[in-house]
């Protein structure tokens, strides 16, 4: 009988993509685009319309990637390869 794996699937994206996405866009005022590049559209676009939530989202978000708890649009968590 085989055990089941219990391996923690991780997003193919880049960490350090995504942070620097996160920051990079904030000091120039448009908000949300790595929001869009890990599959979360419709917090994308919110982020974007709001202006990051002005700028409180983005901090958050900023602070939840830079920690490791940052997940795709799939649930995965975007980790530091």
């Amino acid at each position: 009988m085989e055990v089941p794996s219990m391996e923690v699937q991780v997003s193919d994206r880049d960490w350090l993509v995504v942070l620097l996405v996160c920051i990079l866009p904030a000091i120039f005022g448009i908000n949300g685009i790595h929001r869009f590049m890990t599959g979360k559209i419709g917090t994308g676009l919110l982020m974007f319309f709001t202006l990051g939530g002005c700028g409180v989202w983005t901090l958050i978000d900023l602070i939840v990637i830079a920690t490791g708890g940052y997940k795709d649009g799939y649930g995965r968590p975007v980790v530091n390869k």
